[in-house]
């Protein structure tokens, strides 16, 4: 399959109904060879009890892209650690997240995690690693 016939695979397989991130309003906008970007819809949710964005919401943002990311040269893979660092309460109407690689590798990928909000501030950064399945 070509590079881009996959990427728009990996889009449409997670942007598809009854898939995790979707239901919980994530949806992947872009992936190319080593990045990938998607956003969170706020809703009510996806909202801890301050009125801010939950943790577990960034969480499930940041390892939805950062997959996406990991994968965005072919096979496939699933998170095998993580660490995120919550730097602002996250609120607004959407979480923006952008993925770029540190390492793509045969076994192990290791994605970099930036989320901003809608009025352009950093709220989290993540690291992720992915054991790839090919």
């Amino acid at each position: 399959m070509h590079p881009e016939e996959y990427n728009v695979s990996i889009i449409r397989l997670v942007n598809s109904p009854h898939q995790f991130a979707f239901e919980n309003g994530i949806v992947i906008t872009d992936v190319g060879p080593g990045y990938a970007k998607g956003e969170l819809t706020v809703g009510p949710d996806s909202i801890n009890p301050h009125g801010n964005v939950h943790g577990g919401a960034l969480s499930t943002l940041a390892d939805t892209v950062g997959g996406c990311c990991a994968c965005s040269k072919g096979g496939t893979c699933v998170t095998s650690g993580c660490s995120i660092e919550y730097l602002r309460p996250a609120n607004g109407s959407k979480i923006y997240c952008t993925a770029t690689p540190k390492k793509l590798g045969r076994t192990l990928s290791v994605v970099a995690l930036e989320m901003t909000n809608d009025q352009g501030a950093v709220v989290a950064t993540a690291t992720y690693t992915f054991f790839m399945l090919h």
